[in-house]
């Protein structure tokens, strides 16, 4: 909504999201005129370094884009890709670092992937690893049902 000042405006509603990390405020102008802000905690920015020593900083945007391109469609909702992306800039923080290696973050999508959907976690593996053949598909497959049989093991124990 453009021309929209919110210090001209008034708090209707707030609401703490679901993770407890974002705040939801209905708004409304002098002139009646509604709006929804969203109030996230800023935290120190984060650098990624890229494979090629290149450095930016982190990006939930655009974390969201290489995931959606490499997964497709296997998200329940847009609510799971940021639950995803949320749990990945956590932990990336948790570090305590200025700086992470894109590698690490790539890390941290497969795990929270793993936990949700195996088919989305192989098709963000084999972009992320660069897949070449059959072979890297069934060793991820082998590895995956390996884990599979461990944590069921653990499970009895």
């Amino acid at each position: 909504m453009k021309g929209v000042k919110i210090g001209n405006s008034r708090v209707l509603e707030s609401r703490e999201s679901a993770d407890g990390i974002t705040i939801r405020r209905r708004r409304e102008t002098p002139d009646g005129k509604r709006f929804t802000t969203y109030e996230r905690i800023e935290r120190p920015n984060l650098a990624v370094i890229k494979s090629s020593g290149a450095r930016e900083l982190f990006e939930r945007a655009k974390l969201a884009n290489s995931i959606r391109r490499s997964v497709g469609k296997f998200f329940k909702s847009e609510v799971e890709l940021e639950e995803i992306i949320d749990a990945v800039e956590d932990r990336a923080h948790s570090l305590g670092e200025s700086e992470i290696e894109s590698r690490f973050i790539g890390e941290f999508v497969l795990d929270e992937l793993a936990k949700r959907n195996e088919v989305a976690y192989v098709r963000f593996a084999s972009v992320f690893q660069k897949f070449k053949t059959l072979d890297d598909f069934v060793k991820i497959l082998e590895q995956r049902r390996q884990k599979g049989v461990n944590q069921d093991r653990k499970s009895v124990v």
